[in-house]
Parts: structure tokens; sequence; C-alpha cells
């Protein structure tokens, strides 16, 4: 039956205690009256009494008079903007030096005041917070993806020194915000509604700022998606109308229930934000009528105990609604946040979500690190890495190849809502929704995290890739010769995870592409009837344009620069003899004997891992074992073939690609090589079966399996086997030709 609240929804309260600071209403393209000089000096000295009335005076004047007659969009003067994100930061009792910041943080990108003056006139520390905001703001103008990227980079950087350069951020991304629809071009509103849903909106999640978040989340969800946000203003408009009565009866009643047994309490009903509702209905696959929670009741009290008190008063009056109860007291999120959800029917028969928290988390929950201002000490410089989250994004940065690359792990860290999970020590890691347990290793530590094979989750063995759950306990699985792979990226969902194995993958493909590299020279200095020497290659390194021998190297092993450019450049008059020619041209010849061994000149394999600078051609599946042959791909290493592979045909006219190749297998070599054979089997109940059987007694392992033909007595198909070389595969081959269901069974190259 739909809920009656559902179709009645309004804020209401009842309080016995003074109720706490409501936060400000969203203030949307409305021209604001400026805000007085001695009104901001009164907003500050209300709450800090020692603040330096004398420095804001001179930040306000210095402020008004260097922007002087600059217009804003909006067509007000541009000095309302500082003024009015100073005013943000005042509502958050911030200290004086951050509402100075604000009056200032446009003055040095935006008129011609210098640095040194800001120094001069009020000292290295707000000069230095104001230089943090504009070296930010220089660079946002522009939409490019690598521009925005840097632009986060000093984001970063800036506020693990002083978070405060985050939070005047965050205050003018606001205010920018709700003044958004006087820009006239739709392309630059969007990209900054779109810049304000991936960045800001996350940021001041993270550092607790609930009430900032979600407002930055709706007014670029206006932007964004205006059908949407009108088409859910407007039924909660008719729940609104609806509803002014009973959201009152059931915040009284809850209030009265506590009141009975001596709880001091604060009750609000509270309505979610458009663009919440509209995140839970996409998120659930819902409609607007089966959401049962548009409306969350609040219930602060005043000691952290009376919490859990209120908690089992409330559920023993109302039934609760099982698996809607969440504890964040005892476990709170990242950015400090404190209370306890849990879901009844309550009042009037209605399913409520009730929150719970003291008057302290109730600050934290809407202002989060601003609440703390009035706690720390004077001086006390507010740094930003003292948070994990933050640190963790500093290691992430450190190790980006790119600010590119670096943003989207960034957004990977810092959007989806969480899930809390436990060592067998008991140990929690919060990690993203949809997180696996190799996200959970990579948490602990890096190095645990490439050293993962497995996992248990409540005791049992589970893959890599299955999804973690609230409260799940996750024992990892290691091996010392185990490494990330590239398929590890598809698995992971944080971007510490992402950016760690990227950064191993990277390094490794390095090793493997110098390796290889410097055999290529090697055996090309020896086919040219030279001695190898380094000291040769450094004379050449300008000319080829490499800074190191080993970047050298590594060119090579890629297929940027060939053996033949290098001994030319090195001996130059002297003609590199074609000996890759005489691959091309006894390919054919050797294709007879493809269990031979390579020749004299071919470069060994042994230690190059599949995937990086080595790749094996899915056209013919080469196995240790075949007489092979490599071909060089620009950027991208070496392919391997078979010696009689058809597709070698391709490149016979670009010999200079051409590589002779050797297996050299390690005795103690337990890595498995995909073979593919095809076979015709009688079309009969079992048959499958017994091929399975087979394959499995002589310890081979069906990768992947493909009917190719059926008729009413034969089954033609095709299997790719796990097998360690040519041998392993022959004898599978020899076992299924001796069993009665299969008539034919051949290896295929295709």
């Amino acid at each position: 039956m739909r809920s009656a609240l559902m179709r009645k929804t309004v804020t209401g309260q009842s309080r016995t205690t003074p109720k706490p600071d409501k936060p400000e209403p969203v203030r949307t393209m409305v021209a604001p009256r400026m805000i007085r000089q001695y009104e901001l000096v009164e907003r500050v000295k209300a709450y800090d009494a020692h603040a330096d009335e004398a420095l804001l005076n001179r930040a306000y004047v210095f402020s008004m008079k260097a922007h002087g007659a600059q217009k804003r969009a909006s067509g007000d003067p541009y000095f309302s903007h500082p003024l009015e994100v100073a005013g943000i930061l005042t509502d958050m009792k911030l200290d004086g030096a951050t509402i100075v910041t604000a009056l200032l943080h446009d003055t040095i990108e935006d008129t011609i005041a210098t640095f040194e003056q800001v120094e001069e006139l009020f000292g290295p520390e707000i000069a230095k917070l104001v230089d943090g905001v504009t070296k930010l703001s220089r660079i946002e103008l522009t939409s490019d993806s690598a521009r925005q990227a840097e632009n986060f980079r000093k984001l970063l950087i800036a506020m693990s020194t002083d978070i405060r350069v985050l939070l005047v951020k965050l205050a003018d991304r606001l205010h920018n915000m709700r003044t958004l629809g006087y820009i006239e071009k739709p392309d630059k509103r969007r990209r900054i509604a779109l810049e304000t849903m991936e960045i800001y909106a996350p940021l001041a999640e993270r550092i607790g700022m609930q009430q900032m978040k979600e407002e930055l989340e709706d007014l670029a969800f206006a932007e964004l998606n205006p059908e949407g946000r009108t088409s859910i203003l407007a039924r909660l408009g008719f729940l609104r109308e609806q509803g002014t009565t009973m959201v009152q009866k059931i915040a009284d009643q809850l209030q009265r229930t506590l009141a009975k047994v001596g709880i001091d309490s604060w009750v609000q009903g509270r309505e979610k934000r458009p663009y919440s509702i509209w995140q839970k209905m996409e998120r659930k696959n819902v409609s607007f009528e089966q959401l049962s929670d548009i409306m969350a009741f609040r219930v602060v009290v005043k000691e952290p105990n009376d919490c859990y008190t209120a908690l089992g008063i409330l559920h023993a009056t109302y039934p609760m609604v099982p698996g809607r109860f969440k504890d964040y007291v005892s476990t709170p999120k990242r950015n400090g946040y404190r209370s306890i959800h849990t879901s009844v029917i309550g009042p009037e028969r209605q399913r409520i979500e009730i929150q719970i928290r003291s008057s302290d988390m109730h600050a934290v929950a809407e202002y989060g690190v601003a609440a703390h201002w009035q706690y720390k000490a004077p001086g006390e410089v507010p740094e930003g890495s003292q948070y994990r989250w933050l640190r963790e994004l500093l290691e992430i940065l450190e190790h980006a190849s790119s600010p590119e690359e670096f943003l989207e792990h960034t957004k990977l860290e810092m959007f989806q809502d969480q899930v809390f999970c436990f060592t067998p020590k008991g140990d929690l890691i919060a990690l993203p929704r949809g997180a696996t347990p190799l996200d959970f290793a990579y948490a602990v530590h890096t190095r645990i995290g490439h050293t993962t094979v497995g996992a248990k989750i409540n005791g049992r063995l589970q893959p890599l890739r299955a999804q973690l759950q609230n409260g799940d306990q996750v024992e990892l699985v290691r091996s010392k010769a185990q490494g990330p792979s590239p398929g590890w990226e598809t698995i992971v969902t944080t971007g510490r995870a992402r950016s760690a194995i990227r950064r191993y993958l990277r390094n490794q493909a390095r090793e493997q592409y110098l390796h290889l590299g410097k055999e290529i020279l090697h055996k090309a200095f020896h086919g040219n009837g030279h001695t190898f020497a380094e000291k040769a290659l450094e004379g050449v390194l300008v000319k080829l344009k490499q800074k190191t021998v080993e970047d050298l190297y590594v060119a090579a092993g890629q297929g940027l620069v060939t053996s033949r450019q290098v001994i030319e450049a090195v001996f130059p008059g002297e003609k590199p003899k074609p000996a890759n020619s005489k691959v091309v041209n006894l390919n054919r010849q050797r294709a007879g004997g493809r269990h031979a061994s390579g020749g004299d000149h071919a470069i060994p394999i042994r230690g190059l891992v599949p995937g990086m600078a080595l790749h094996f051609a899915g056209c013919c599946h080469p196995l240790p074992g075949d007489r092979i042959v490599g071909i060089v791909n620009t950027g991208r290493g070496v392919t391997i073939h078979a010696i009689d592979c058809k597709m070698l045909e391709t490149f016979a006219d670009e010999p200079e690609r051409w590589l002779d190749i050797a297996w050299e297998q390690d005795a103690d070599d337990s890595r498995m090589h995909t073979g593919r054979i095809s076979a015709i089997v009688a079309n009969e109940p079992g048959t499958l079966s017994q091929l399975s059987a087979v394959i499995a007694k002589n310890q081979g392992n069906i990768a992947n399996l493909k009917f190719t033909d059926r008729s009413t007595a034969f089954v033609e198909m095709m299997l790719d086997i796990e097998v360690r070389d040519v041998r392993h595969l022959t004898n599978i081959v020899a076992a299924l030709r001796a069993n009665p269901a299969v008539t034919s069974v051949d290896r295929t190259r295709l």
C-alpha cells in the first residue's frame, strides 16, 4: 500500500532544547544586498571575539577599491562576489584569516594587485592562501581536459598544506553556481556544472560538508538535467501541499516518545533534495512513488550515549524495518560523519527513516571540517594531510603518469557510496560501493595488493572480482610469485588500486621493453660483425632523439627505433646486413620443421611476460617447441607467430619488422600457454563429458569451446586448451584420437 507520507511531505520540527543552526536556503540567481563593512565585521565578531577587526576592515576596503567598476555577468558589481564568498564562510564560523582570504581571493587574478602588495598589507599567511586560490582560478577558464586536471592537481597540493584553501574554493564555487544562470553560453554553463558535479561536490563530501555538497549537486543538476529536476520539484510540491499536518504529527510524536523516558531531543523532518531523489531512483531503478524515504527525520540529542538510548526506545516502540540499520557512530565514515540510521514503521503507521545523532555530531554532519574550527588552538595551521583520503590522493598524484590519469583515478576515489569491511583482526577498511577483494588488498597496502591471488569472504573462497558488502570479513590469499596483470584494471573500482596497478604494469613494461631492446641491439651488432658496446650508443643518443642508453633500449624494444637505424647511426656509411631478410626467405623452409630451435642469432624470450613487450598471435597460437618468428609492432613491442602461420605472408615485403625469436623455457617454468585444436565427434549424449575427462586426465584445461557445425550424426567444435608446450598438446591430441567417440582431431592455426 502506498505510504501516506509519500503523499504528504513537508518539513516539520519539534524541540525542547535550542535548535541547532539551520542551514541557509538555496539562493539561485538572486542579486543580494551587498554586505556592509560593519555587518561583515559584526558577523565574525559574533562567533570570534578575538578576531582582528582592523584586518577585516583593510581587506574589505582593499578588495572594493581593487575591483573598482568591474561587473559580473549578472550586471552586479564584481565586489559583490568576494563579499558573498566571505558571507558563506562566516555562516560556517571560520577564522578571520579565511574570511580575509575570501575577500581578497580574486584580487591578484582579476585586478592590478600583486602578491607582494597582499603580503605587505596582510601578512605571509593570508598572501599564501590567496595565492593558493589564485593559481587555481587562472587555469580554470579553459575546457581543455589537461588544464582541468592540472587545476585539480594544484588544488590538491595547496589544500594538503592548508585545508582553508579548499574551503575558500568551495565557497567560491558555491556562489558561482548560485549565479550560474547569468552566463550566456550554454556550453560554458554545462562545463562548469559538470566540473562541480565531478570534482567540487565530492570534495565537499570528503571533508564532511554535507549541506554544501548537496547544494552544489542540486545546482549542477538544475543545469545538467533541468527537465528531471523540474519533474521532481513538481511532485515534491504536490506532496508538500498535502502533507503539512502529517510530518508535524510524526515529528511531535517522536519527540514525545523520547521525552517520556527523559531523553531531551530536537526532532526535524527534512526533505531530500531533488538530486538526491533522482540519484536514488536511478540507483534502485524505482519510480518516485516507490521511494519510502523522501523525508528523513533527524533526532538530535545532547550526548553520544543518548543516541543508543534513543535507538532502543524507538525500536521498542515502533517495528524496525529489517536491513535498514546503519551505525556510523561506532564506525564513522571517512569524512568524520557519525550518526545512527534506522527505518521503522513509525507514528501514523508510516515507514520512515530516522537519523539519531548528538548535537556535536549534527554540527559535523552539516559543516564537516568547518565545525571543528572553534576547537583549534590559535595559530595552528590546519593541514589537509591529516585526512587519510587526502594522503591517498597525494599518493596517486605522486605516481600518476599524467595529470589526466591522476584526475581519472581521483574521480574513482571520490565517487560512490561506501561499504565497510573488516580484516581478520577486526580492522575496519572503508571502500566505495562495488569494490572487490583486490580493492581491499590495495587499501591495506600496495605490496599486499600486488601479491594477492585470492580471497576468503566470510570464510568462503571467492573470486577476486566478487563485490564486497557491508560487514564482510575479508581474508587475503597471497603468493610472492604473483604480480598484477593487465586484466586487473577491469576488476578494481578504487582510484588507488587502479593507479598502483597501472604504475606496476608501466614499470614492468619498461623493463620488458628494455630487456627485449637490448637483445635486439646485441644481435644486430653481432650480425653485422661488430662487438657490442654501450659507449658506442652513448655517442648517437642525440641523433636518435633519446636521453639515455636505457631509453634507447626501450625504444628499440617498442619498435620506435629499429636496429637498422642504430647500426647506421653508430657506423655511418656502413650498410647493415639484411639479416631479417634471411628470416623471411627461410620461413617456408622452416615451416616443415616447426619443432626446431632458433638459429644462432635468435633472440630468447625467456622472462618476457605476455601482454607487455610480448604478445602471442591469436591466429596461430604458438607454443613452446614451435619454431617461431617475431613481428615488430611500432609502440607495442613484438607479436610472436608460428613460422608456418599464414598471416606472415602479409609482412613479406617488410623484412625490417621480422625478428628471429627462440623459446628458452626454464625447467621449473609452470606457465601455461593456449593451443587450439579442432575436433569432429559423435553427436551422442555424454560425448562432451568424455572429451573433458580425457583432457583433464592429461593435465590440460579447456579455456574456450566453440561449436562450428552440427549435424544429426556429428558435431564439429574448436577447443582452446591450456598446455605447457607442443609435446603436452600432442599427447592430448593422441589421447583424444584413441577415444571411440572422436572421429578426428587436429591442431588448428585459425
